[in-house]
């Protein structure tokens, strides 16, 4: 209840009975006088028709203040749905705004980004032949690699940190040891085998083998330790673009020229699925991690509880789509539509809940895996963006220097650095930048 003061008491009297004598109600405004000891004084001018305008006032403000309400709580529900609103927590933070970085330094077009799984590093590799070793946190270029002939397809790290494996347009994969790159003077071991362009070199988790990919249709698994070739896989019809390890190793996906994805038994070698779907080149493949589940789930409508590595695959493709499959099955699932070129690169966030796409029209997009709207677009590069990557690396973690020098951690006594999101994109303009919070 709101209480007035007797000036506002007094007023208010006052203002009824101006109304009362206004509207010729006589003997009502006389009892009113009368009740509320108003006394004779002359009518002041300032109460004249200040009711009926507090009250129209009052109209107004009250549809005002509901346009308000429903316009906050829209906008609510729309900062619900998207990751913009939490963009200030670690675990939710998708890339937005402009980089931290942009690397300059390759003379070529950049293919791809690796990060080390333990400090602030990343390694690039170019179509100028090198490969480069940046520290992402204060973008400086710490050295380059040489040893490849011709353009370098792909880098990726070991899961411990302890090699670097490369692979190029020449015909070899190259394994770079990181704890000795000083004393060897950055020399490699190369892996001879395949008869064509390597596109993609990948560690499986275990760390123990390598799966490579390449135009020549095949995909090949290596051993670390020996530098053999343990398997050779006769996967496509055409050019084999990229391959990659399911996160517990059972499992390998790859995609092609000839417009597929594939599923392959890891151990034996064997076909598991194709995947059909593409009108065109299919570019990349990855496996969605299995906290990303619930989401697909939710998005397609699918009520299974399955929690096993491997069930789910995207696709990325010259179609301009976006695929999800069902690898169990084979069959599609849904297709993200939105980019205007080839879709280079795809990575799903670490809580699941999104997946960042890469794409020839410059852009970087984020979709929500449960709605499978795009909830962010970003203007990544100034040409064709080649690959995306996304890492969690220390901050402060000692930088390429402790790589080098064969550092394995935080030093006795020191405390652990924390850890934060970042994103490295890289393209034809010969950029890498870095994304982060």
């Amino acid at each position: 209840m709101v209480t007035l003061t007797d000036r506002q008491q007094h007023d208010l009297d006052k203002a009824v009975y101006n109304y009362l004598q206004s509207r010729n109600f006589s003997q009502a405004s006389a009892a009113f006088k009368s009740e509320c000891n108003i006394g004779d004084d002359p009518p002041d001018p300032k109460l004249d028709g200040l009711l009926e305008k507090k009250w129209v006032a009052v109209i107004r403000l009250q549809k005002k203040v509901l346009e308000l309400e429903t316009r906050m709580g829209g906008l609510q529900e729309e900062l619900k749905a998207s990751p913009a609103s939490r963009t200030s927590s670690a675990v939710d933070w998708v890339p937005k705004g402009s980089p931290r970085h942009s690397l300059a330094g390759h003379r070529s077009p950049v293919n791809r980004v690796a990060f080390h799984p333990v400090f602030s590093i990343i390694a690039t590799a170019s179509e100028d032949t090198t490969i480069k070793i940046w520290d992402w946190e204060t973008g400086e270029l710490e050295r380059t690699l040489t040893g490849h002939t011709r353009d370098v397809k792909d880098v990726d790290f070991h899961p411990q940190g302890t090699y670097l494996v490369s692979a190029s347009s020449d015909l070899t994969i190259k394994l770079w040891d990181t704890s000795a790159w000083e004393a060897r003077g950055y020399t490699a071991q190369s892996l001879h085998g395949h008869d064509h362009t390597i596109s993609t070199a990948r560690f499986l988790h275990n760390g123990d083998f390598l799966v490579s990919a390449s135009r020549d249709r095949t995909i090949k698994i290596w051993e670390v330790a020996t530098k053999f070739c343990v398997r050779t896989i006769v996967a496509h019809d055409d050019w084999v673009r990229f391959a990659t390890p399911s996160a517990d190793d059972r499992l390998l996906a790859s995609c092609s020229n000839d417009h597929t994805a594939r599923l392959w038994d890891y151990k034996t070698g064997a076909m598991k699925a194709e995947l059909r779907g593409h009108d065109l080149q299919v570019e990349v493949v990855i496996f969605a991690p299995v906290n990303s589940y619930q989401y697909i789930r939710e998005l397609t409508g699918m009520t299974d509880s399955t929690t096993e590595p491997g069930q789910f695959m995207i696709t990325g493709g010259r179609d301009k789509w976006i695929m999800i499959w069902d690898a169990n099955s084979g069959s599609h699932l849904k297709t993200f539509h939105g980019h205007d070129g080839w879709i280079r690169g795809l990575e799903v966030h670490p809580s699941g809940k999104f997946l960042i796409s890469v794409s020839d029209d410059k852009n970087m997009r984020v979709w929500d895996l449960a709605t499978g709207r795009c909830t962010r677009m970003i203007e990544a590069h100034t040409h064709f963006v080649a690959c995306v990557a996304w890492g969690k690396a220390t901050v402060g973690g000692g930088g390429a220097a402790a790589v080098v020098n064969g550092a394995n951690g935080s030093q006795s006594g020191q405390p652990q650095k924390r850890r934060i999101n970042v994103v490295a994109t890289a393209g034809v303009d010969m950029l890498v930048n870095i994304w982060t919070p």
